[in-house]
Protein backbone atom coordinates (compact mmCIF):
# COMPACT_ATOMS: atom_id res chain seq x y z
CA UNK A 1 0.00 0.00 0.00
CA UNK A 2 3.04 2.51 0.92
CA UNK A 3 4.57 1.36 -2.66
CA UNK A 4 1.40 2.36 -4.49
CA UNK A 5 0.86 6.08 -2.82
CA UNK A 6 4.65 6.40 -3.10
CA UNK A 7 4.24 5.64 -6.99
CA UNK A 8 1.08 8.06 -7.28
CA UNK A 9 2.61 10.74 -5.32
CA UNK A 10 5.48 10.60 -7.97
CA UNK A 11 3.03 10.97 -10.82
CA UNK A 12 1.30 13.76 -9.19
CA UNK A 13 4.83 15.87 -8.81
CA UNK A 14 5.90 15.12 -11.88
CA UNK A 15 2.35 15.99 -13.93
CA UNK A 16 2.70 19.65 -11.76
CA UNK A 17 6.31 20.03 -12.81
CA UNK A 18 5.52 18.94 -16.51
CA UNK A 19 2.31 21.41 -16.33
CA UNK A 20 3.98 24.19 -14.44
CA UNK A 21 6.68 24.12 -17.42
CA UNK A 22 4.45 24.16 -20.42
CA UNK A 23 1.55 26.15 -18.97
CA UNK A 24 2.96 29.54 -20.56
CA UNK A 25 3.17 27.95 -23.76
CA UNK A 26 -0.11 26.15 -23.54
CA UNK A 27 -1.63 29.76 -22.31
CA UNK A 28 0.16 31.65 -25.61
CA UNK A 29 -0.88 28.83 -28.36
CA UNK A 30 -4.48 29.20 -26.71
CA UNK A 31 -4.36 33.36 -26.85
CA UNK A 32 -3.33 32.81 -30.42
CA UNK A 33 -6.51 31.53 -31.39
CA UNK A 34 -8.67 33.72 -29.66
CA UNK A 35 -10.21 37.09 -31.35
CA UNK A 36 -8.81 40.43 -29.54
CA UNK A 37 -12.32 40.85 -28.13
CA UNK A 38 -11.88 36.85 -26.86
CA UNK A 39 -8.30 38.11 -25.41
CA UNK A 40 -8.89 41.01 -23.25
CA UNK A 41 -12.63 40.08 -22.09
CA UNK A 42 -12.75 39.49 -18.18
CA UNK A 43 -13.55 36.63 -16.95
CA UNK A 44 -10.81 35.41 -19.32
CA UNK A 45 -13.01 33.24 -21.58
CA UNK A 46 -11.52 29.40 -21.50
CA UNK A 47 -14.35 28.07 -24.34
CA UNK A 48 -14.44 30.31 -27.95
CA UNK A 49 -14.65 29.83 -31.42
CA UNK A 50 -11.20 29.58 -32.69
CA UNK A 51 -9.93 31.99 -35.60
CA UNK A 52 -6.76 31.82 -37.43
CA UNK A 53 -6.49 35.69 -37.87
CA UNK A 54 -3.38 36.76 -36.21
CA UNK A 55 -1.43 34.05 -38.22
CA UNK A 56 -2.95 35.64 -41.43
CA UNK A 57 -1.62 39.04 -39.69
CA UNK A 58 1.87 37.75 -38.95
CA UNK A 59 2.68 36.68 -42.58
CA UNK A 60 0.28 39.33 -44.15
CA UNK A 61 -1.01 41.86 -42.37
CA UNK A 62 1.73 42.83 -39.77
CA UNK A 63 3.78 45.33 -42.37
CA UNK A 64 6.77 43.09 -41.48
CA UNK A 65 8.69 40.57 -43.54
CA UNK A 66 8.08 37.25 -41.19
CA UNK A 67 8.92 34.80 -43.90
CA UNK A 68 12.19 36.70 -44.22
CA UNK A 69 13.07 36.63 -40.18
CA UNK A 70 12.36 32.97 -40.21
CA UNK A 71 14.81 32.26 -43.06
CA UNK A 72 17.58 34.53 -41.41
CA UNK A 73 17.31 32.86 -38.21
CA UNK A 74 17.25 29.01 -40.19
CA UNK A 75 21.26 30.50 -42.12
CA UNK A 76 22.19 32.11 -39.16
CA UNK A 77 21.90 29.59 -36.56
CA UNK A 78 23.20 26.77 -38.98
CA UNK A 79 26.05 29.07 -40.05
CA UNK A 80 26.87 29.54 -36.40
CA UNK A 81 26.02 25.92 -35.74
CA UNK A 82 28.77 25.10 -38.60
CA UNK A 83 31.20 27.29 -37.73
CA UNK A 84 31.24 26.38 -33.95
CA UNK A 85 31.88 23.08 -35.11
CA UNK A 86 34.52 23.72 -37.71
CA UNK A 87 36.55 26.19 -34.66
CA UNK A 88 35.74 24.14 -31.86
CA UNK A 89 36.55 20.80 -32.76
CA UNK A 90 40.49 20.96 -33.85
CA UNK A 91 40.68 23.68 -31.29
CA UNK A 92 39.43 20.91 -28.71
CA UNK A 93 42.09 18.06 -30.29
CA UNK A 94 45.03 20.28 -29.95
CA UNK A 95 44.17 21.41 -26.00
CA UNK A 96 43.74 17.41 -25.53
CA UNK A 97 46.63 15.64 -27.31
CA UNK A 98 49.09 18.33 -27.75
CA UNK A 99 48.42 20.22 -24.36
CA UNK A 100 47.68 23.68 -25.91
CA UNK A 101 46.31 25.86 -23.77
CA UNK A 102 44.46 22.88 -21.82
CA UNK A 103 45.99 24.26 -18.34
CA UNK A 104 45.20 28.34 -18.71
CA UNK A 105 43.25 28.53 -22.16
CA UNK A 106 40.65 26.40 -21.46
CA UNK A 107 39.42 27.02 -17.86
CA UNK A 108 39.33 30.79 -19.28
CA UNK A 109 37.41 29.93 -22.58
CA UNK A 110 34.65 27.64 -20.68
CA UNK A 111 34.75 30.58 -17.51
CA UNK A 112 33.01 33.13 -20.08
CA UNK A 113 30.08 30.50 -20.59
CA UNK A 114 29.19 32.06 -16.67
CA UNK A 115 29.10 35.68 -16.87
CA UNK A 116 25.69 37.48 -17.94
CA UNK A 117 25.90 37.73 -22.11
CA UNK A 118 25.58 41.75 -21.27
CA UNK A 119 28.59 41.94 -20.36
CA UNK A 120 29.50 41.64 -24.15
CA UNK A 121 26.87 43.75 -25.37
CA UNK A 122 28.88 47.17 -25.76
CA UNK A 123 32.04 45.41 -26.43
CA UNK A 124 30.34 43.36 -29.41
CA UNK A 125 28.13 46.88 -30.78
CA UNK A 126 31.41 48.87 -31.08
CA UNK A 127 33.53 46.27 -32.40
CA UNK A 128 30.65 45.25 -34.78
CA UNK A 129 29.95 49.00 -36.61
CA UNK A 130 33.64 49.25 -36.55
CA UNK A 131 34.09 46.10 -38.76
CA UNK A 132 30.56 47.08 -40.77
CA UNK A 133 28.65 43.97 -39.17
CA UNK A 134 25.55 45.34 -38.01
CA UNK A 135 22.53 44.00 -39.13
CA UNK A 136 24.18 41.48 -41.35
CA UNK A 137 24.01 37.74 -41.34
CA UNK A 138 27.78 37.34 -41.30
CA UNK A 139 27.40 39.61 -37.64
CA UNK A 140 24.88 37.74 -36.01
CA UNK A 141 26.66 34.31 -37.27
CA UNK A 142 30.04 35.29 -35.31
CA UNK A 143 28.29 36.98 -32.36
CA UNK A 144 26.36 33.42 -32.26
CA UNK A 145 29.57 31.43 -32.98
CA UNK A 146 31.52 33.22 -29.68
CA UNK A 147 28.61 32.78 -27.44
CA UNK A 148 28.23 28.97 -28.25
CA UNK A 149 31.90 28.10 -28.20
CA UNK A 150 32.44 27.81 -24.59
CA UNK A 151 29.67 24.76 -23.87
CA UNK A 152 30.63 22.97 -27.22
CA UNK A 153 34.56 23.06 -26.68
CA UNK A 154 34.01 21.94 -22.77
CA UNK A 155 31.84 19.03 -24.43
CA UNK A 156 34.21 18.25 -27.81
CA UNK A 157 36.98 18.36 -25.18
CA UNK A 158 34.94 15.60 -22.82
CA UNK A 159 34.26 13.11 -25.81
CA UNK A 160 37.59 13.60 -27.22
CA UNK A 161 39.62 12.70 -23.71
CA UNK A 162 37.24 9.71 -23.27
CA UNK A 163 38.58 8.44 -26.43
CA UNK A 164 41.49 5.75 -25.88
CA UNK A 165 44.83 7.48 -27.06
CA UNK A 166 45.76 3.80 -28.41
CA UNK A 167 43.28 4.27 -31.62
CA UNK A 168 45.04 7.14 -32.74
CA UNK A 169 49.10 6.05 -31.54
CA UNK A 170 48.31 2.67 -33.92
CA UNK A 171 47.12 5.15 -36.71
CA UNK A 172 50.29 7.04 -36.29
CA UNK A 173 52.79 3.70 -36.35
CA UNK A 174 50.75 3.20 -39.71
CA UNK A 175 51.79 5.89 -41.53
CA UNK A 176 48.84 8.79 -40.47
CA UNK A 177 49.88 12.23 -40.42
CA UNK A 178 48.37 13.90 -37.12
CA UNK A 179 45.85 16.15 -39.90
CA UNK A 180 44.57 12.60 -41.30
CA UNK A 181 44.30 11.06 -37.47
CA UNK A 182 42.33 13.97 -36.11
CA UNK A 183 39.75 13.90 -39.36
CA UNK A 184 39.75 10.14 -40.62
CA UNK A 185 39.93 8.83 -37.09
CA UNK A 186 38.89 10.86 -33.80
CA UNK A 187 36.25 12.33 -35.61
CA UNK A 188 34.36 9.50 -37.12
CA UNK A 189 34.51 7.89 -33.36
CA UNK A 190 33.45 11.18 -31.52
CA UNK A 191 30.73 12.76 -34.31
CA UNK A 192 27.93 11.53 -32.26
CA UNK A 193 29.69 13.65 -29.29
CA UNK A 194 30.25 16.18 -32.15
CA UNK A 195 26.88 16.10 -33.66
CA UNK A 196 25.34 17.10 -30.09
CA UNK A 197 27.06 19.96 -30.07
CA UNK A 198 26.26 21.20 -33.00
CA UNK A 199 22.22 20.37 -32.21
CA UNK A 200 22.69 22.14 -29.26
CA UNK A 201 24.67 25.28 -31.03
CA UNK A 202 21.83 25.17 -33.28
CA UNK A 203 18.83 25.47 -30.96
CA UNK A 204 20.61 28.05 -28.45
CA UNK A 205 21.64 30.67 -31.53
CA UNK A 206 17.64 29.81 -32.83
CA UNK A 207 16.56 31.01 -29.27
CA UNK A 208 19.00 34.15 -29.08
CA UNK A 209 17.08 37.64 -28.43
CA UNK A 210 19.65 40.11 -26.88
CA UNK A 211 22.94 40.28 -29.20
CA UNK A 212 19.88 39.52 -32.24
CA UNK A 213 18.47 42.86 -30.45
CA UNK A 214 21.58 45.23 -30.06
CA UNK A 215 23.20 43.80 -33.29
CA UNK A 216 20.91 43.90 -35.61
CA UNK A 217 17.60 45.90 -37.40
CA UNK A 218 15.29 44.73 -40.08
CA UNK A 219 17.83 43.25 -42.62
CA UNK A 220 19.45 40.63 -40.47
CA UNK A 221 16.69 40.08 -37.59
CA UNK A 222 15.48 37.19 -36.60
CA UNK A 223 12.34 35.58 -35.62
CA UNK A 224 12.79 35.53 -32.00
CA UNK A 225 13.39 39.23 -31.96
CA UNK A 226 10.63 40.17 -34.59
CA UNK A 227 8.19 38.69 -32.66
CA UNK A 228 8.12 41.80 -30.16
CA UNK A 229 8.03 44.36 -33.11
CA UNK A 230 4.19 43.69 -32.45
CA UNK A 231 4.49 45.84 -29.20
CA UNK A 232 3.77 49.03 -30.69
CA UNK A 233 3.67 52.86 -29.11
CA UNK A 234 -0.24 52.72 -29.96
CA UNK A 235 -1.02 49.32 -28.34
CA UNK A 236 -0.09 45.65 -27.83
CA UNK A 237 -0.80 43.10 -30.49
CA UNK A 238 -1.35 40.26 -27.86
CA UNK A 239 -3.14 37.89 -30.72
CA UNK A 240 -0.31 38.78 -32.83
CA UNK A 241 2.54 38.31 -30.56
CA UNK A 242 1.08 35.16 -29.25
CA UNK A 243 0.85 33.86 -33.05
CA UNK A 244 4.33 35.00 -34.00
CA UNK A 245 6.15 32.92 -30.20
CA UNK A 246 4.09 29.92 -31.49
CA UNK A 247 5.11 30.06 -34.77
CA UNK A 248 9.05 30.70 -33.72
CA UNK A 249 9.09 27.78 -31.34
CA UNK A 250 7.62 25.34 -33.43
CA UNK A 251 10.70 24.68 -36.00
CA UNK A 252 13.20 24.25 -33.02
CA UNK A 253 10.62 21.91 -31.24
CA UNK A 254 10.50 20.01 -34.53
CA UNK A 255 13.96 19.49 -35.16
CA UNK A 256 14.46 18.54 -31.05
CA UNK A 257 11.94 16.22 -31.43
CA UNK A 258 13.77 14.44 -34.77
CA UNK A 259 17.33 14.99 -33.21
CA UNK A 260 16.51 13.94 -29.80
CA UNK A 261 17.93 10.37 -30.37
CA UNK A 262 21.42 11.40 -31.76
CA UNK A 263 21.29 14.25 -29.28
CA UNK A 264 20.82 11.58 -26.32
CA UNK A 265 23.46 9.23 -27.62
CA UNK A 266 25.92 12.01 -27.72
CA UNK A 267 25.50 13.41 -24.37
CA UNK A 268 25.73 9.97 -23.36
CA UNK A 269 28.94 9.18 -25.10
CA UNK A 270 31.31 9.58 -21.66
CA UNK A 271 28.92 8.05 -19.45
CA UNK A 272 28.50 4.32 -21.85
CA UNK A 273 32.34 4.12 -21.90
CA UNK A 274 32.83 4.65 -18.96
Amino acid sequence: MLRMIKKWMFWVVLLLAVFTLISSLLLTLITSFKTEADITSFPPKWIFTPTLEHYQNVFYGSGYPFGQFFLNSFLVSAGASLLTVLVCFPAAYAMVRFRVGIKRLFPFVVSLKLLPPIVFAIPYFVMFQFLGLLDTKPGLIWAATLMNIPLAIMLIVGFIQELPIEVEEAAIIDGCSSYAVMTKIVFPLIAPGVASSAILSFIFSWNEFLFVRILSDVKAMTVTVGSSLFIQAYGIRWGDIASAIVLSVLPPLLFTLFVQKYLVKGLSMGAVKG
